[in-house]
């Protein structure tokens, strides 16, 4: 490690078809981190973007598999450094920002600064569903976790070594973004957020995002987790699911019964049971993995207490 005076700073770059931005994306950065070193990762580009960000000065790597999430992945396990940033090579960032992100991580104040784009951004620079999926996203997550946060998604982020050494990635597409705030949600790890200026691709730039499908993949992330990381909370509102539906068709069969004495609706009455019995499993279910997921968070804090100490 290096001394809290000149700490390692490591700019990653994942890129796909980036050759209109990527030039500018890395001499920008280097004009206002000229002491950092800025990695480029090329995944699968057809356009030239990796030898056009080496002639940049940026150290290139390759990433094969296809996809934003395996791109992270490689980054974290291939580079170190104390402190991180992150961002798209799409020249949508800007790359004065940057130390306003860097200021509450290299302070002690925050393991995750993620840039706000959604207080200050052009015109054109959202699809139509964007901004209306991104809001839905935050409030789900926001429900999960008890947090305030307003820009999950953003590719504008610097971090710590320790978040890069405690949360895993293991998302393959451009869902990687919400699973790292989630993560780092989880592990009570400290984010902010600070506002930055969202602005539009350059000509000849053009998105790799789907609306439907990316969007569709983010919101699976999100009950993944939620499912996995709050069991009690997602089985409970499954049980109680399960349990209304029961005692709604439960009050048929009831109700001829006080009427007629004779129960004529048997299979409602046996679904009704076997929702009950549903509900039932599904908040023992969610006991019992809320049980267990409190002892693995007892272990991952001692995991990390223990390596900070060797530190």
């Amino acid at each position: 490690m290096t001394t809290s005076s000149s700490p390692a700073i490591a700019v990653l770059i994942p890129c796909y078809n980036e050759a209109p931005t990527i030039t500018k994306v890395v001499g920008d950065f280097r004009r206002e981190l000229p002491s950092a070193t800025i990695y480029v990762y090329d995944n699968n580009s057809r356009d030239g973007t990796a030898d056009l960000a080496r002639a940049a000065g940026a150290i290139v790597a390759t990433e094969r598999r296809q996809g934003k999430g395996f791109v992270i992945q490689s980054m974290f396990r291939d580079v170190v450094a104390d402190v991180y940033i992150m961002v798209d090579g799409d020249d949508t960032y800007p790359a004065a920002s940057v130390h306003d992100l860097l200021r509450p991580v290299l302070a002690g104040e925050a393991d995750l600064a993620v840039g706000n784009r959604l207080v200050e951004f052009e015109k054109g620079s959202y699809r139509g569903l964007h901004v209306f999926g991104n809001h839905l996203v935050v409030k789900s997550i926001n429900f999960i976790f008890k947090a305030k946060m307003q820009d999950v998604m953003s590719g504008y982020r610097a971090f710590n070594r320790r978040l890069v050494t405690s949360v895993p990635a293991i998302s393959r597409g451009f869902e990687v973004e919400t699973e790292l705030t989630l993560q780092t949600l989880y592990r009570n790890l400290l984010i902010t957020e600070i506002p930055i200026h969202y602005g539009t691709r350059p000509e000849g730039s053009f998105s790799k995002l789907s609306t439907f499908r990316d969007g569709a993949k983010v919101l699976l992330k999100i009950v993944d987790i939620f499912k996995a990381y709050r069991p009690l909370l997602f089985f409970g509102l499954v049980g109680i699911l399960f349990a209304l539906l029961g005692l709604g068709l439960g009050s048929i069969p009831i109700r001829q019964f006080l009427e007629t004495g004779k129960i004529a609706a048997f299979p409602t009455a046996i679904l009704a049971a076997a929702l009950e019995i549903m509900a039932l499993v599904a908040v023992s279910c969610g006991v019992v993995l809320d049980s267990i997921n409190h002892h693995f968070r007892e272990a991952s804090q001692l995991v990390l207490q223990n390596r900070r100490g060797l530190e």
